[in-house]
């Protein structure tokens, strides 16, 4: 929360992701995908951020591969999107009308040819296809746009609520598990609730991300709280008390900071269901004080925050930041919502400072936060 606000600040877009022009795969990326993250030719974005959903893909090349994953899919009991090359309609017809029966979602991989023919066998329309950025190029994304083919969101990295996650077929049983442990509901994309192309603000958004939320998050070595699928706490520690806590300067702490995404597609979806979430994230927080190394000296826990509200319910003493400062923070939050796509502040007035001391919280948070995240 706190120190972020000034990163806005600090030329936050001095320089951008800078691809090579020469070399196929490279520059085609560089060419496509960026409007394709900006919604050209119906690209899809993905559902709701506020829904516990993760829109699973799985990718099959062969006959044998698809038929493997069509058992291990009815085993787990999962429906999922499966990406199938063109050719498995003449190769696999009968594996691909199983699939369409099971209630998995079939959508093109690789070069974008016989299409017709591969919705005919599978007895489904296809409305999505994976294009890597090797395959990105004008004729394909012109083709798919022909047959009102949705090209996929790229897929991410670590889960998100509303994102689509791409997995292989021996990895798929255990991921699964371990999604839904974490309060994931786990379908096909096209039914992701929500589910929406791209738009303009998205890429620019993605941008912000990678230029000011990543790198702050590197800088000021944030360790991230959000293995739940409503988590949205994050915490960073310091080697000291910057003011106006009142405690001595030299006293090692450790900030507090929002998941900034999650939370506005919480409150998009229900002010009471991003409360709950924020009130839950207390017991990772205290996980991570009990058990991550960089944060065992931390003596105080605090945050500046528009959310001082909850947080002073949750046992944090509230502290009036100097009216410049405030107004400084302020502003910052003010660009911070407008990046993620809300105006609404969470509450009237400036930000002000929230603390509490580590025994404090661990006393009031410890016992839930054993569970963990």
């Amino acid at each position: 929360m706190s120190r972020f606000a000034g990163l806005l600040h600090a030329g936050l877009l001095h320089e951008l992701p800078r691809a090579p022009l020469y070399g196929g795969a490279a520059r085609a990326g560089a060419l496509w995908s960026p409007l394709l993250r900006a919604g050209a030719f119906g690209a899809l974005r993905g559902g709701h951020p506020g829904h516990p959903a993760l829109g699973v893909t799985v990718p099959v090349q062969g006959a044998a591969e698809l038929g493997q994953a069509l058992d291990l899919l009815a085993e787990t009991g999962l429906r999922v999107t499966l990406l199938c090359p063109s050719s498995l309609a003449t190769a696999a017809p009968d594996l691909l009308r199983a699939a369409t029966r099971a209630g998995h979602e079939l959508a093109g991989d690789g070069p974008v040819r016989d299409v017709a023919l591969l919705q005919a066998v599978a007895g489904q329309a296809v409305t999505a296809w994976r294009l890597l950025p090797a395959a990105q190029s004008g004729a394909a994304l012109r083709a798919l746009a022909a047959w009102e083919i949705h090209p996929l969101p790229p897929a991410l990295g670590t889960p998100e609520p509303g994102g689509t996650v791409e997995v292989a077929l021996t990895e798929l049983p255990a991921q699964a598990s371990d999604w839904r442990a974490r309060g994931y509901r786990l379908l096909p994309v096209r039914e992701l609730p929500g589910l929406r192309a791209a738009t303009p603000a998205d890429l620019a958004q993605h941008v912000y991300m990678r230029l000011v939320e990543d790198r702050f998050t590197a800088q000021s070595h944030v360790i991230d709280l959000t293995g739940r699928a409503d988590g949205v706490m994050r915490i960073a520690p310091l080697d000291h008390a910057p003011p106006p806590l009142p405690v001595p300067r030299d006293t090692p702490t450790a900030e507090l900071h929002l998941h900034s995404p999650r939370v506005v597609g919480l409150a998009a979806r229900s002010p009471l269901t991003a409360y709950r979430a924020y009130a839950r994230s207390w017991a990772d927080v205290a996980h991570a004080l009990q058990t991550r190394p960089e944060l065992a000296d931390a003596q105080v826990i605090f945050g500046v925050s528009l959310f001082f509200g909850p947080m002073e319910k949750a046992g944090f003493t509230l502290v009036e930041l100097p009216p410049l400062q405030a107004r400084w923070y302020g502003l910052g939050f003010r660009l911070l919502r407008l990046a993620y796509g809300t105006a609404r502040p969470p509450s009237e007035g400036l930000p002000k400072m929230a603390w509490m001391t580590r025994e404090a919280f661990l006393a009031r948070h410890g016992k839930a936060g054993k569970k963990g995240n």
